[in-house]
C-alpha cells in the first residue's frame, strides 16, 4: 500500500480531484473530518472502503463504513514483515496547486530513507534520539517535511499538535514537554511570538526551529535568538524534493564574523544538503555565476528528488533530459554556495526593464515593528508594465493607525527608489494556501484591475 495523506482544508473540488486522480481505494478519516469526505465521496468512484477512527468520544460510526479499532481487533497478527524493493512507492503527496490542478508526487522507500539520513546529519537538522519533536507541519505537506519518519528511525520523542494547532497550543506543548525541535512556516512563528511576549511562555528548550514554505524576515530571526534564546534555521525545499534541498547553517569560521553579518547569512536559504545537486540557470540554460547577485531559476536533482509527476505527462517540461527538476524558484548563489530565494517565477515583478523581488520587499516590510504580515504583488502599470503593490496587515490594535506613509518611510532608506511600492493597501489578513503560504494568486485576482495613482 502507498500512504497518501490528504489535505482536508482544501476546497471540496480540489480534494475530490486529488482523491480521484491518485486512485485512492481505502480512505481513513476521523469522526471530525468524516463530513468533508462524505461531501465528496460521490465524486470519487475509486474509493472502495472508508475507515473511521473515532477521535471524538461517543461519536457514532456512520453506516456503511468500518471502525478502526474494531478492524484492528479482528485482524490476524502479522506473521512476517514483507520484503519490499527500495524503489517501490511508499508515500504520496500533492502540490498545493497554486497554478492549475495539484500535481502528485510519489516517494519511494529509498528516497525517504536517504532523506531521513540527511536530516540527521550535524550540518543539516542534526536530528537525534535526544530530541523532543513537536509536529506542527501537517503530513499532507511533504510528509511533515519527512521529520516523523526520521524521528522513528532515530528513536526521538514525538508530540503531535493535532489537526489545527493554534499559537497557544504550540506554546503550551513546548513548555509542557520541553520540546527541542519544532518546524513551521513563518506566519506561525509571528503569531507565537505575539503570544509568548504577552503571556511569558517558556520556549527556551527549543534548540532549532526549521523554517520553510517561505522566507522568514530577518527581524524575526533576530528577535527569537535575542529575546527567547531560540535558533531559527532557514531551509528551502519543495514537495517534489521530499522536501529538503538547502539549509542555512553558519560555517565554522563564520562564527567569528560580526553579529550583523551572521544574521545576514542566516537570512539566506543556505547551502545545498549532501546528496542534492543544485544549479541556477538563466532563460538560455546557462549556469549563473556564484556572485550573490545574478538571478536565475533553481534546478535540482538527487536521490530523493522527483523525476516525474504522477500520471501527469503534460508537466514533462518541468524536467530536463538529464533529470534536472525546474523548480520555478528564482534565486542567487554567493561565493560560499549560499542561495537566496528572490521569488517564484510567477511572482517576480517586472518593472520597466528591471526584475524586482517581491520576497525581499516583504521581508523588509515585515521588519517594521507595527506590521504583522505583508505580501507584495505586481499590478499592471501603463508605463512600467508592472509595479509593486504592498498588501499589509497591521498588528492587533494598530489597524487604522498604521499608514502608507509609515511603511514607505520605513522602506525608503533600505531600497532603491524604483523598488518602493507605488501604493500600500491594508488588509485584515493575507490569504493563505492550505499549507500556510501566502496565496498571491488570490491577491492578484483581487487587484487585477487596480488603478495606479496618477
Amino acid at each position: 500500500a502507498v500512504l497518501h495523506t490528504l489535505n482536508f482544508r482544501l476546497a471540496p473540488r480540489d480534494l475530490a480531484y486529488i482523491v480521484d486522480h491518485a486512485g485512492d481505494a481505502v480512505v481513513f478519516c476521523d469522526a471530525s473530518t468524516w463530513p468533508v469526505l462524505e461531501s465528496i465521496r460521490k465524486d470519487c468512484p475509486k474509493i472502495r472502503q472508508v475507515v473511521v477512527m473515532k477521535d471524538t468520544p461517543g461519536a457514532e460510526v456512520p453506516a456503511g463504513v468500518l471502525e478502526y479499532e474494531s478492524l484492528l481487533a479482528s485482524a490476524a497478527p502479522l506473521a512476517a514483515w514483507p520484503q519490499l524493493d527500495e524503489r517501490d512507492a511508499a508515500a504520496m503527496c500533492y502540490t498545493s496547486g497554486t497554478t492549475g490542478n495539484p500535481k502528485g508526487v510519489v516517494y519511494t522507500h529509498r528516497a525517504i530513507y536517504l532523506h531521513c539520513l540527511a536530516e540527521s546529519m550535524t550540518d543539516t537538522m542534526a536530528l537525534s534520539e535526544r530530541d523532543v519533536i513537536l509536529h506542527i507541519v501537517p503530513m499532507f505537506h511533504a510528509n511533515a517535511w519527512c521529520v516523523p519518519f526520521a524521528a522513528v528511525m532515530l528513536g526521538a520523542t514525538q508530540i503531535f499538535g493535532g489537526p489545527s494547532p493554534q499559537p497557544r497550543d504550540i506554546a503550551e506543548l513546548v513548555q509542557a514537554h520541553k520540546v527541542t525541535f519544532v518546524g513551521a512556516v513563518p506566519t506561525v512563528w509571528i503569531a507565537v511570538k505575539e503570544l509568548v511576549e504577552k503571556e511569558g511562555y517558556d520556549i527556551s528548550t527549543i534548540r532549532c526551529i526549521p523554517i520553510g514554505g517561505s522566507a522568514a524576515p530577518r527581524a524575526l530571526l533576530e528577535l527569537y535568538e535575542k529575546k527567547f534564546g531560540v535558533s531559527m534555521l532557514h531551509a528551502w525545499g519543495m514537495t517534489e524534493m521530499t522536501p529538503l534541498g538547502t539549509i542555512s547553517r553558519l560555517k565554522s569560521y563564520m562564527l567569528e564574523l560580526p553579529e550583523a553579518e551572521q544574521f545576514a547569512i542566516r537570512a539566506k536559504q543556505g547551502y545545498v544538503a549532501a546528496g542534492v545537486d543544485l544549479r541556477i540557470v538563466d532563460d538560455e540554460g546557462r549556469e549563473a555565476p556564484w556572485d550573490g547577485a545574478t538571478m536565475g531559476e533553481i534546478q535540482v536533482r538527487g536521490p530523493w528528488i522527483v523525476k516525474a509527476y504522477y500520471d501527469n505527462p503534460e508537466s514533462a517540461d518541468r524536467f530536463t533530459a538529464d533529470s534536472w527538476f525546474k523548480t520555478g524558484d528564482i534565486a542567487t548563489i554567493d561565493a560560499e554556495g549560499y542561495i537566496q530565494i528572490t521569488d517564484r517565477t510567477k511572482d517576480v515583478i517586472k518593472s520597466g526593464g528591471e526584475f524586482m523581488s517581491s520576497v525581499a520587499l516583504e521581508s523588509l516590510i515585515m521588519g517594521h515593528p507595527d506590521v504583522l504580515e505583508a505580501a507584495v504583488i505586481a499590478v499592471p502599470h501603463p508605463r512600467w508594465i508592472e509595479r509593486p503593490l504592498a498588501c499589509v496587515v497591521a498588528k492587533p490594535g494598530l489597524a487604522g493607525k498604521l499608514t502608507e506613509r509609515d511603511i514607505l518611510e520605513f522602506l525608503r532608506p533600505q531600497v532603491s527608489k524604483w523598488m518602493l511600492p507605488d501604493e500600500v493597501v491594508f488588509l485584515e489578513a493575507v490569504p493563505k494556501t492550505g499549507v500556510g503560504k501566502f496565496d498571491k494568486k488570490v491577491l492578484r485576482e483581487r487587484f487585477k484591475n487596480w488603478t495606479p495613482k496618477a
